[in-house]
């Protein structure tokens, strides 16, 4: 477990590290320039090397087994980011692992686990040999209109909490379909090259999270570093988080 500035979580966990470049979202991905890091430091997560195209030093596809046991020797209860280094529905992480990882969260019912994934086309066809306990959320990434599909495949997942990250927000997205959507979170990009996030992109976002009364979280407006320019919108923040839904009432 680490402790994490995310503001919408409190520790990351993650029992498989490594990716590859799926989409424009990835394009400047702080996982992999952090991953190159830590393995010149010589962390041991961090020693196999992705390809070098979609991927890159320390940051090849690996899992990790006996990272499954620390959610069981956490003391209080944490709200928990999981593979924040990865994304456990890369199609290199062997399904019996994804099962271990679920395994491990229906164990541990104390916990409230956030998983996201840009691969939301397996998430859903894997999703009924899962299985989905209330302290499970689940979301996709959603930074511009051309990934809009994933929203669908989410809907299809039976998790009591289903949610999108739209970050790095790098173009508009009017017109989201959110019925089955419990909760938006909206970030700029970050870093040397971080490409700019318009105002009135977010603001139409937050507009169609209150039209259908999805609560709305404004994580950043991003910039050489993640809080170079802060968290206002509009003056204020904005920290909606999910509630308990009927759907997960009914699963509890």
């Amino acid at each position: 477990m680490a402790k994490t500035t995310i503001e919408w979580t409190q520790v990351t966990w993650n029992p498989v590290t490594g990716c590859d470049k799926t989409s424009a979202g990835c394009d400047n991905c702080y996982a992999l320039t952090l991953s190159k890091r830590l393995k010149a430091m010589g962390a041991e997560k961090y020693q196999n090397d992705g390809n070098p195209v979609t991927s890159g030093p320390g940051f090849g596809v690996t899992t990790h087994p006996a990272s499954l046991q620390q959610p069981y020797k956490w003391k209080r209860p944490v709200t928990v980011f999981v593979n924040s280094m990865s994304d456990l529905f890369h199609a290199k992480v062997p399904l019996s692992f994804v099962q271990d990882v679920f395994e491990v969260m229906a164990d541990t019912p104390q916990h409230t686990y956030q998983i996201l994934t840009k691969r939301s086309l397996r998430l859903r066809r894997i999703a009924d040999k899962l299985q989905w306990p209330t302290n499970v959320w689940m979301g996709v990434s959603v930074e511009e209109p051309k990934v809009l599909s994933r929203i669908d495949d989410l809907r299809e997942v039976p998790a009591a909490v289903r949610f999108l990250s739209v970050e790095p927000l790098i173009a508009a997205v009017p017109g989201m379909n959110l019925d089955g959507i419990d909760w938006v979170i909206v970030g700029g990009e970050s870093g040397h090259s971080h490409r700019p996030m318009e105002p009135e992109w977010v603001e139409d976002i937050r507009d169609q999270c209150i039209r259908a009364g999805v609560p709305f979280f404004f994580k950043q407006w991003g910039g050489r570093t993640p809080k170079a320019n802060g968290r206002l919108l509009n003056g204020r923040t904005w920290d909606g988080m999910p509630k308990p839904t009927l759907r997960e009432l009914k699963t509890a």
